[in-house]
């Protein structure tokens, strides 16, 4: 056992006065049975960040989110089941959850990315349950929907909703990708349970601010396609968006799209850039604390994740230890001293 003396926790609404947290093992306790004694005097305890929006490519992204205080990533594409299952539970690496193949229609992006297998296409609402059953069997821990605009070459919304509702019945969560006005209109008429992206250019429609319950805007990849394109004013709609969904109730979590795939619109660093996100959160609106239960709490509630996102006894030990405040100012998460991935300190 550890034990981290003096040090103020992050309880999820803000600042706790100087207490000890007891690490026993992989997880928390809340008493002391004996062992090393940590002076956390001065600092900041956080639960592990949770990115909501992950790709994943090898063991080295695990290193990269671990070194950053990312302990929980959510993968939202891997199409390699060897790969997942090789990342999966591995000691003092950040833990992971998949979809692994994601459906898609005939056309678009996606359709076009190296490596999609021909299984992930889905035009019939008729394939939507065979489709489903091959995830679940394949471990799949949600569903992930690559929808376009209306004729854009993603599923159509008789095909998302026949999507939605078989993932439903087979107990997943069901995450879309909507990177356009359009296709978020067809996520929430679909009846998805997460949202992802923030449509670059126009906000999206106020009527669909009110029906959008949980979305991951994923700035940082949304603000790096723009100026990749070379038309920065486009990212001053995405982040409209999240200010006003904020405004409206929707849960925001914190994710960032980190992806090193070859095609990509644009390349996202593992680890370093959920930092970033939660500073384009807090400039989009968020507060500090707002924005630090966006990449801790809100993503383990939504995504079932009962054993993390806080501190507190019976949890994982998830934590990093911080040299600064950030409920102060957002850009003190960089300032790590320690990490524990399940107890084991990276």
């Amino acid at each position: 056992m550890t034990a981290i003396t003096n040090v103020r926790v992050f309880d999820g609404t803000g600042l706790t006065e100087p207490r000890t947290v007891f690490v026993d093992g992989a997880r928390l306790s809340g008493q002391a049975t004996g062992g090393p004694v940590l002076d956390g005097a001065g600092q900041v305890l956080l639960p592990g960040l949770i990115d909501a929006h992950v790709h994943l490519y090898g063991r080295e992204n695990l290193e990269q989110f671990a070194r950053y205080g990312v302990t929980t990533a959510l993968d939202m594409a891997t199409t390699s089941a060897a790969l997942l299952a090789g990342l999966r539970d591995q000691p003092g690496l950040t833990d992971i959850r998949s979809a692994g193949v994601p459906a898609i229609g005939p056309g678009g992006m996606h359709a076009r990315m190296p490596g999609m297998p021909a299984e992930a296409v889905v035009t019939d609402p008729a394939q939507a349950a065979g489709f489903v059953a091959a995830r679940t069997a394949a471990g799949s821990d949600y569903l992930k929907i690559v929808l376009e605009a209306p004729g854009g070459g993603g599923p159509e919304l008789p095909v998302a909703r026949a999507l939605t509702e078989a993932a439903h019945a087979a107990g997943l969560l069901v995450v879309a990708h909507a990177a356009n006005t359009g296709a978020y209109t067809m996520a929430l008429d679909a009846g998805v349970d997460v949202v992802t992206h923030a449509p670059l250019g126009p906000p999206i429609a106020d009527g669909d601010l009110a029906r959008a319950k949980v979305v991951v805007p994923t700035l940082t990849m949304m603000k790096g396609i723009a100026t990749a394109t070379g038309r920065p004013e486009l990212y001053e709609g995405a982040a409209t968006s999240v200010t006003r969904l904020h405004r409206a109730g929707a849960a925001v979590l914190a994710g960032t799209d980190a992806n090193t795939a070859p095609g990509s619109p644009s390349p996202v660093p593992h680890g370093v850039s959920l930092h970033d996100e939660l500073e384009l959160l807090v400039a989009a609106g968020l507060s500090t604390v707002e924005a630090l239960r966006a990449a801790t709490v809100l993503p383990a509630n939504h995504f079932g994740l009962t054993d993390r996102g806080a501190v507190r006894p019976g949890m994982r030990a998830d934590l990093i230890l911080l040299d600064g405040d950030p409920v102060a100012d957002i850009r003190a998460t960089r300032a790590i001293s320690r990490v524990w991935c399940a107890g084991v300190e990276h």
